[in-house]
């Protein structure tokens, strides 16, 4: 289940200085403690993030290199030298690239670009570097995105006779090459540290043109986005200044990736232009992207977009279907260390960081995948917020033959022989560094809202939203909602709750737990938007948690009668004997177990469970970890845990349980509502006469749902229930749409139904 984390809770001195700031700025406690808790102390310190800007820009010669790398390229321009530019070919290295490329041409000097395909590997190679000599013959390389783990090929490039300039962004290793080196994380009077390598490239064309370089600012606006850096500090500045160049003097490349998007946000930047730069790298063809950046030729711009757009295309189905194998590995291997690593021969090298980084953020625990190449394993590393795998693979680098990247992703290659050797050490070493709550899927609530329209236009000041300044969330208590998909057989919702419309994209998995009298947690952000010169306020709900209370009798038995229709179930074991193993298996792992009840007086029964999260229905997170599961809907897949346990005797085993070891206690039946049953033919018939008498009364897409609309017709609702299931099994009725309908003139007999075959022989048990 995913944990419900407040982003602040102040002290009396800390909440009297967050008023202080809020009346100071004129805006709600609300926004003034959640830039308070995110290190805006003064209302100073507000004011400035308020209103992030190029104002707002660092001296780019406060960074180390700097003053002497401009020093070389104007000797460079003055004696005719032959520059060319190493890039990487993922969005970050294409921006920096484009940047850097343009900045020369206007500074005077027509650079030779290289980007390594995927094929190639990240940064330089000595066979990059042979290619380049031979075809270009450069007095100057200058690298961008890359470079500061290439200390090797840097001599190499040296002995040819080439100066190099290195400008990244990456962690530093312990090597670090011999050349001018433009690095925000090496020590100097750079106060910012978390630049991407566009955004360097950026500050060297600043270097380089002044104010000239500031029409290059939507490039490292896209790349800040694309490489998942955090949006404070300078990079808020950089992205927000590029935001507002794209609206007022939208790039043809841009325009030509967006499409009909009106709307221009980080959000648009991550999710609509950065994968389709990403996707070229991917399918080999890093080139494309490139162009399409560089081109001055206005009539090549639509077919590179559109080649783009095909490659994103065929990337979406690559990595779902690079998804689904991985997935089913983990299921059948068991997602139960603190870290999920997984190698196979036939994977696409330019997809596995996408499927790990999905991984991760599903299973909330750091992901490696790897694609074998002979006698070594080439792959790529996703983390969750919170533990840094950078530092973790340094730790194991005995048995790595190459690695780099940052906190949250890294590439690396090892030896086959020594894939398992790294999975334990990883393994120790998080469980060594790290608590099971560093693992936790977490969702960071501000609190509930207040007066939404002012809030919700206050958080638009807050944008752009990334990583480091994530979209604040709230949280909203409720009972029974009326909650419906937005148009028929749509799986997203729309519901009003708290004087808030909301939608919920996805939410039809949630609809039984939605609609039922069980107490829950609704989780949402705010969102504004224009659309026919009129504004709308949304909320969208990012998770509906159980929160303790309500009944939901009327679901709950629908569930334990439909599990009938599973196969038989044989007890083996006592309560005693489960509380004690389940006691054991809890002090052994986190992860990996799964106890389920269709009847919540069980769990009084069960201390060993005391403190685990409670899932109704539905499980609420994919990551495995130790829960208890209350009454699970029919065919609920639980097949990614090893060990299932039913605290009662399930009508049947209707779930999907793959490869785990099940247990059924034979002490507690969990389907004592089932025996009250009247599997008398006149009973049935009365059900079936109100039915054909006040079927206008009856709406609903479920037997539950159908109880409630009609206050079953005067009947219990467990017989209703069950009449409605049998009698539908017979082809007699049909809840299809959500209205009832009766097909008259049908004969057949009740033994026809096997759910009605069922319940007759559970009562003579």
């Amino acid at each position: 289940m995913k944990k419900l984390v407040h982003e602040f809770e102040f002290s009396p001195a800390e909440q009297a200085e967050v008023r202080k700031c809020a009346a100071s700025l004129g805006i709600t406690q609300t926004t003034a403690g959640i830039l308070y808790a995110r290190g805006m102390v003064t209302a100073d310190d507000m004011r400035t993030f308020l209103h992030p800007g190029a104002q707002h820009f660092l001296s780019p010669f406060l960074m180390k290199g700097m003053k002497e790398a401009v020093e070389l390229l104007r000797r460079a321009k003055a004696e005719d030298w032959r520059v060319a530019l190493f890039g990487d070919y993922d969005a970050d290295g294409i921006g920096a690239l484009a940047i850097l490329s343009r900045a020369l041409k206007k500074f005077g000097i027509e650079p030779y670009l290289y980007v390594p395909e995927r094929s190639e590997g990240y940064g330089m190679s000595i066979a990059a570097l042979d290619k380049i000599f031979d075809e270009f013959m450069p007095d100057l390389i200058v690298t961008v995105d890359c470079g500061i783990s290439n200390a090797e090929e840097v001599r190499y490039a040296q002995e040819q006779g080439a100066y190099v300039v290195v400008t990244d962004h990456h962690e530093l290793p312990d090597v670090l090459p011999d050349c001018i080196t433009i690095n925000p994380k090496l020590k100097d009077e750079y106060p910012y540290d978390n630049l991407c390598g566009a955004g360097v490239a950026f500050k060297l064309a600043t270097a380089l043109l002044g104010e000239g370089a500031s029409e290059l600012v939507d490039f490292a606006a896209l790349s800040t986005v694309a490489d998942s850096v955090p949006l404070l500090g300078e990079n808020r500045d950089i992205v927000a200044e590029g935001l507002r160049r794209i609206e007022a003097h939208p790039r043809p490349a841009f325009s030509a990736l967006l499409g009909k998007t009106n709307e221009v946000t980080a959000q648009t930047l991550a999710f609509t232009i950065a994968p389709r730069i990403n996707a070229a790298g991917r399918m080999g063809d890093a080139h494309a992207a490139l162009a399409l950046f560089t081109t001055e030729n206005v009539e090549a711009i639509a077919p590179l977009a559109e080649k783009l757009n095909l490659y994103n295309t065929e990337r979406q189905h690559a990595c779902d279907e690079l998804y689904t194998q991985a997935a089913s590995s983990i299921h059948k291997e068991g997602a139960f260390e603190p870290v999920v690593m997984l190698a196979a021969d036939n994977w696409n090298a330019g997809f596995v960081g996408i499927v790990a980084a999905r991984i991760a953020e599903e299973f909330s625990r750091p992901a490696l995948l790897f694609v074998r190449r002979g006698d070594m394993l080439r792959g790529s590393a996703r983390s969750v917020e919170g533990v840094n795998i950078f530092e973790a693979l340094k730790s194991c680098s005995q048995y790595i033959e190459e690695f780099g990247g940052h906190a949250q992703a890294a590439g690396v290659n090892v030896r086959a022989d020594q894939f398992e050797n790294l999975k334990r050490a990883l393994g120790d070493y998080i469980k060594t560094h790290y608590t099971r709550e560093d693992l936790a899927s977490k969702l960071y609530v501000v609190g509930e809202g207040e007066d939404h329209n002012r809030v919700a236009h206050e958080l638009s000041m807050l944008e752009p939203f990334g990583i480091g300044n994530r979209r604040p969330l709230f949280t909203m208590e409720a009972a029974m909602l009326e909650a419906n998909p937005v148009k028929p057989l749509s799986p997203h919702l729309s519901m009003h709750a708290g004087g808030l419309d909301l939608m919920y994209f996805g939410g039809a998995k949630d609809l039984k737990f939605l609609r039922s009298d069980l107490k829950k947690t609704l989780v949402y952000e705010y969102n504004l938007s224009m659309f026919r010169g009129r504004e709308y306020l949304k909320g969208f709900v990012r998770a509906v948690l159980p929160a303790g209370g309500g009944e939901a009798d009327v679901e709950m038995f629908e569930n334990t009668l439909l599990a009938l229709r599973g196969k038989p179930v044989q007890a083996d074991t006592t309560t005693a004997e489960l509380d004690s193993w389940l006691s054991e298996r809890r002090k052994k792992c986190a992860y990996g177990l799964c106890a389920v009840s269709y009847d919540v007086t069980t769990l009084a029964q069960f201390s060993s469970l005391l403190g685990l999260p409670v899932d109704v229905f539905r499980l609420s997170s994919g990551n495995c970890e130790n829960v208890v599961l209350l009454s699970p809907d029919p065919g609920c897949d639980l097949s990614g845990y090893c060990d299932i346990v039913f605290l009662d005797v399930p009508p049947a085993n209707a779930l999907n349980t793959g490869t785990a070891r099940v247990q059924i206690n034979g002490e507690c039946s969990g389907r004592s509502r089932l025996f009250g049953l009247s599997v008398a033919r006149e009973d049935l018939l009365s059900v079936f006469a109100a039915l054909r008498t006040q079927a206008e009364r009856v709406t609903g897409e479920t037997y539950a749902q159908a109880a409630k609309s009609c206050d079953c017709l005067g009947f219990s609702s467990e017989e209703f229930i069950f009449a409605l299931a049998v009698f539908e099994e017979l082809g007699l009725i049909s809840l299809k749409g959500g209205r009832l309908q009766i097909y008259r003139g049908k004969k057949t007999e009740l033994s026809a139904s096997p759910l009605y075959r069922a319940v007759t022989a559970l009562k003579e048990e």
